[in-house]
C-alpha cells in the first residue's frame, strides 16, 4: 500500500469515527496528505513505514498546533518538533494529527469517548491517543504518563499501553508537569509494535521483544490496598497467572515488602510540588483560563513545605529501593492495571491509584489486554519491572500474549 493511500484510508477511518469519539483536538486532511506526500516523494522508509502515528497535544508540532489541552495555548505554533516526533517522522512514521489530552496533561477532561461504549471514559490524560487506537484510526500513538496516564487509558481502551524507564525517551519540547515523573511512552494493539514504537522514540532498536523457548520467571502482587479495585479484575489477576503457570512460566507470589501506601503518598507530594512549579506562567498569568480542577489542584499543592518533598523524596529512595530488590529477581511482576472497567464520562478519567508507585520509581510498566469485564468493556493486568529492565519486560510480556493467545483466553 502506497503512503497516500494508507493516509486516506486512516482519514477515512478517523473521519467516520470523529463525531462520536473526539479523539483528536487537531486533524486536517490537507495536512496529513501533504506529509504523506512528502514521505512518498522522498521514498522515505524506515521501522516506522506504513503507521499511522497520532501524536499527544503536549508534543511540540511544528506543523500542527499544540494547545495541551487548554485555551490559554489555544493555537500555538512551535518552530520545531518535539524530539519523539522528530524521531518519528524519521523513521518513516505517517504522523496524522494531535490526539485529545486532559488540560495540561492532568485533571479535567477533554471531550474524548471511548469507543467501547461512547457513555464511558477512555480515561486520561491520554485520552485521544488510547481511543484513536483501539478505535483504528491510528496503529501508535504517543502518551506520557506522571501517575497512571499512560496504562489507564491502555486498560480502558483494550490497548497496548508501555510506560518504559523513566528517562528513556528524551523529553525536549514536550510541555512537563512533573520534572522526576513525566515519562514517555506509546500505544499499540501488541507488545511488539509498542516496544517497536517506544525503541524508534528512545533510539534503542534492542527492545523488540523474543518470545524465547524460555518461559519467563513471574511474580504476582495483590497490593495491600487491593480491596479498592472490582471483583472482576482482582478475579482476572489470577486467571492471567494461572494460564502463564499452566504455560509453563515460573510464578512466584510476591510477598508484600512494605511501604505501599507512604510510596502512593509520596508520588503524590512530589507531582504536587513539581506541578505547580512546571505551571508557574499558567498560574501566575493566566490563572483565570485555568479550569476550576486545576486551580484548586495547584493551589492546594501550593501549600506543600520544601520539608514534605524532601521527605517524600527520601521515601522513595529508602521505600522505594526495598520494593525494587524485592521485584529485581522478577522477570515481570503481574499486578492491577485499574480498580475496574472504564467510569461513565460524568465520573471523571478514573483513579490512577494502581500506577502511583510504579510511576514514581521509574521502572518500565505495561498493560496487556485480556479480557471483557461484566459490562462488557476491556480489562487486562499491568506488568511491572526494576528500573532499566526493559527488554526482560518486553519479553515477558510477548511471551504471555502469546501464551494467552494459545489458550483461547486472550
Amino acid at each position: 500500500m502506497s503512503i497516500m493511500t494508507l493516509a486516506e484510508a486512516a482519514l477515512e477511518r478517523i473521519e467516520g469515527d470523529e463525531g462520536r469519539l473526539q479523539a483528536y483536538a487537531w486533524l486536517d486532511r490537507d495536512s496529513v496528505l501533504a506529509e504523506a506526500r512528502r514521505l512518498e516523494d522522498g521514498a522515505r522508509r524506515g521501522p516506522l513505514s506504513g503507521h499511522v502515528v497520532a501524536v499527544k497535544d503536549i508534543f511540540d508540532t511544528v506543523d500542527m498546533p499544540t494547545a495541551c489541552g487548554s485555551p490559554i495555548h489555544a493555537g500555538r505554533r512551535p518552530v520545531r518538533d518535539a524530539a519523539a516526533v522528530a524521531a518519528i517522522r524519521a523513521a518513516g512514521g505517517l504522523v496524522v494529527g494531535k490526539s485529545v489530552t486532559t488540560e495540561f496533561a492532568h485533571l479535567t477532561p477533554g471531550p474524548t469517548r471511548n469507543p467501547h461504549d461512547t457513555a464511558h471514559t477512555p480515561g486520561g490524560s491520554s485520552s485521544g491517543s488510547a481511543a484513536s487506537v483501539a478505535a483504528g484510526g491510528a496503529s501508535l500513538a504517543t502518551g506520557t504518563q506522571t501517575a497512571g496516564s499512560i496504562i489507564r487509558p491502555a486498560a480502558f481502551c483494550g490497548v497496548v499501553g508501555y510506560k518504559p524507564s523513566f528517562g528513556m525517551i528524551s523529553r525536549s519540547g514536550l510541555s512537563l508537569f512533573s520534572e522526576s515523573l513525566d515519562t514517555i511512552g506509546g500505544f499499540a494493539r501488541s507488545v511488539a509494535e509498542a516496544a517497536l514504537f517506544v525503541g524508534v522514540m528512545a533510539g534503542r532498536s534492542d527492545l523488540a521483544p523474543k518470545v524465547s523457548q524460555r518461559a519467563p520467571r513471574l511474580a504476582v502482587w495483590v497490593t495491600p490496598d487491593a480491596a479498592m479495585a472490582e471483583a472482576p479484575v482482582l478475579a482476572e489477576l489470577e486467571r492471567v497467572a494461572a494460564v502463564a503457570a499452566a504455560a509453563g512460566a515460573t510464578v512466584t507470589a510476591l510477598p508484600d515488602p512494605g511501604g505501599w501506601q507512604a510510596l502512593i503518598e509520596a508520588q503524590q507530594i512530589v507531582m504536587g510540588w513539581e506541578g505547580v512549579r512546571a505551571l508557574a506562567f499558567e498560574w501566575e498569568v493566566h490563572r483565570g483560563l485555568l479550569s476550576d480542577a486545576l486551580r484548586a489542584y495547584l493551589d492546594d499543592a501550593a501549600r506543600l513545605q520544601p520539608e514534605e518533598y524532601e521527605a517524600a523524596l527520601e521515601v522513595r529512595r529508602s521505600l522505594g529501593g526495598g520494593l525494587l530488590a524485592a521485584i529485581a529477581p522478577y522477570d515481570g511482576v503481574l499486578t492491577l492495571s485499574a480498580k475496574g472497567e472504564a467510569p461513565l464520562v460524568e465520573a471523571g478519567t478514573g483513579d490512577p491509584h494502581f500506577c502511583r508507585v510504579w510511576t514514581l520509581l521509574g521502572g518500565p510498566a505495561l498493560h496487556l489486554p485480556t479480557q471483557r469485564g461484566p459490562r462488557g468493556l476491556p480489562i487486562g493486568v499491568q506488568i511491572v519491572g526494576a528500573p532499566g529492565r526493559d527488554r526482560s519486560l518486553l519479553d515477558a510480556a510477548a511471551w504471555l500474549e502469546a501464551a494467552l493467545a494459545r489458550s483461547g483466553a486472550a
